[in-house]
């Protein structure tokens, strides 16, 4: 036998040992492995749930689904009144047909949001009109989905990147017209509308110590003052050098002391030292494919241990986007547990087959 064929024979033969070593794992999907822990669940774009291949992915691993843009506020009202929501509503019915729960996000964000909740007859928009606008927006796409959205990004991104900042609030046009009051009146109203769902505060850097800290204190405050927030989102946007087991415990271990209830709403692991939900960033890669397998693999494996340990606080763990072809990051990030074949990496293996 000559040397190529028996490298052939080989590498078919490791392929295959692979392959039914996964098959002889006792779980099926990630949903199986992490029952009695938490949620698993994905965001997922309009080819996801039309994709024979991608559907049956989202099925077979995860009991949670998240819009990734669908269900923002420009696009199911990019002008005032003017609702649409046949993207939405196609997401939504997918999970009921698949008997899927869904988390809503999300109501008020800085970004993707129509530029007419801020405009009034004298260029900018009173307090007053703005939280009008809200309420009436969060209303409507509450009550039309309250059967199957469990819970609700209800705030996203309003604290400053800025650890020497004075003001621990994201300067945003929302905060210009209604300074606090905008994030505090928004739980309100997404309460009004279902008072089944749990409402959650969702951020980016969340395990950054200063951040983490004023995360905390807007919390309390609200509580304080009776404003229904039940939980916090840590977005999860991490790299495979950061954070650390004992950064992200930490940050856990501050946020289980003002709610019940944490999700990883938005978890992904970049190939650089990149990390946040900026949208500016570069498509740069450290290693080749192989190193960036272990690395990614080792970093997925680190953050479900510290995960598992706090089962109690955390009740769903959700990926940002379904494999690297949908990553918002691009494919070069190699950010997701899926390549851009949809073919599980050793990462996924590393999450699934923890025990």
């Amino acid at each position: 036998m000559n040397s190529t064929i028996r490298t052939t024979l080989c590498a078919a033969l490791v392929a295959a040992t692979a392959t039914v070593a996964h098959a002889q794992q006792p779980f099926d999907g990630l949903k199986d492995a992490y029952e009695g822990f938490f949620k698993m669940g994905v965001a997922v774009n309009q080819r996801n749930i039309a994709d024979s291949l991608q559907s049956a992915l989202l099925v077979q691993n995860y009991n949670s689904i998240t819009a990734e843009n669908d269900m923002k506020p420009e696009p199911t009202e990019p002008s005032e009144g003017n609702f649409r929501w046949d993207a939405a509503d196609r997401i939504a019915n997918f999970c009921r047909k698949n008997g899927l729960r869904m988390r809503g996000h999300c109501l008020v964000w800085h970004n993707q949001i129509g530029r007419w909740m801020f405009e009034g007859e004298n260029g900018q928009a009173t307090k007053e009109e703005l939280l009008q606008r809200m309420r009436r927006h969060i209303h409507a796409i509450v009550s039309r989905y309250r059967d199957v959205v469990y819970c609700w990004d209800v705030v996203n991104e309003a604290i400053t990147d800025d650890p020497r900042a004075d003001n621990p609030y994201r300067p945003s046009t929302l905060y210009q017209i209604a300074g606090e009051e905008f994030i505090e009146k928004a739980f309100v109203y997404a309460h009004e509308a279902d008072p089944d769902a749990l409402l959650f505060y969702n951020d980016y850097n969340e395990t950054d110590p200063v951040k983490c800290e004023r995360i905390c204190q807007m919390v309390e405050r609200m509580k304080a003052r009776g404003i229904p927030i039940h939980g916090i989102g840590m977005q999860g946007h991490y790299n495979i050098h950061y954070p650390d087991s004992a950064l992200l415990e930490a940050a856990i271990n501050n946020y289980r002391r003002v709610v019940d209830h944490i999700h990883v709403t938005e978890l992904d692991i970049r190939a650089n030292r990149e990390k946040g939900g900026q949208l500016q960033f570069s498509r740069t890669v450290e290693a080749d494919v192989d190193s960036l397998d272990a690395l990614l693999t080792a970093q997925y494996t680190r953050v479900f241990d510290v995960f598992r340990r706090h089962a109690d606080v955390i009740d769903c763990v959700t990926f940002w986007n379904l494999s690297d072809r949908d990553s918002w990051l691009g494919a070069d990030n190699y950010a997701t547990p899926f390549d851009t074949q949809y073919q599980p990496k050793p990462a996924y293996y590393g999450i699934r087959d923890w025990r």
